[in-house]
């Protein structure tokens, strides 16, 4: 399966665009609603947010590195790599989500948090939004980028980009049925 890279990048860019703007709308909400969990073992709001953050903390560097070190051109076309079409694909958001264990430093479960996490969230989608602009000018299948996981397993970078847009997008999900339920 090849994909169109303009195409391809111009999605990421919505999506990140829509994932910034309703976390801006966030930032109304009061924190006793943003701190509300369904369960006492379910995630808040802003503990959804919090662990796309501590994702963001490590593929934003990661992402920007490999982008400025890469000394390939733009090609027309993305072809994704197995595992990562795999990853990125199971991170799409669906009607009945597969639960997944999250590694234990990803966790933000009970923790303290208030609105600099909404604000962090929003700082990061920037970011992307600037590196997405950025990859059209290098080939996003030669680039490639460590995983959060293992240094060991590397990521074309398209299939990168993929897995972390996705991956926001199944927990903004998460989010939206978060504060339904108050």
């Amino acid at each position: 399966m090849k994909i169109s890279t303009t195409p391809l990048l111009e999605e990421l860019k919505d999506r990140t665009g829509n994932h910034l703007q309703y976390v801006q709308t966030l930032l109304q909400k009061p924190e006793n609603e943003l701190n509300f969990r369904i369960s006492t073992d379910s995630w808040s709001a802003l503990e959804c947010l919090e662990h796309l953050n501590r994702y963001g903390d490590f593929y934003i560097p990661e992402i920007s590195h490999r982008i400025s070190s890469s000394e390939t051109s733009a090609q027309a076309t993305f072809k994704p790599g197995i595992l990562g079409n795999y990853f990125a694909k199971s991170m799409l958001p669906k009607e009945k989500l597969n639960k997944m264990k999250t590694l234990k430093a990803m966790n933000p479960i009970h923790s303290q948090l208030n609105k600099d996490v909404l604000n962090e969230f929003v700082k990061q989608q920037q970011l992307l939004l600037e590196l997405l602009e950025k990859a059209q000018h290098i080939d996003l299948e030669k680039t490639k980028t460590a995983i959060s996981i293992s240094k060991l397993i590397t990521l074309k970078l398209g299939d990168t980009f993929r897995f972390v847009i996705y991956h926001n997008a199944r927990h903004i999900a998460q989010v939206e049925r978060i504060l339904n339920n108050i």
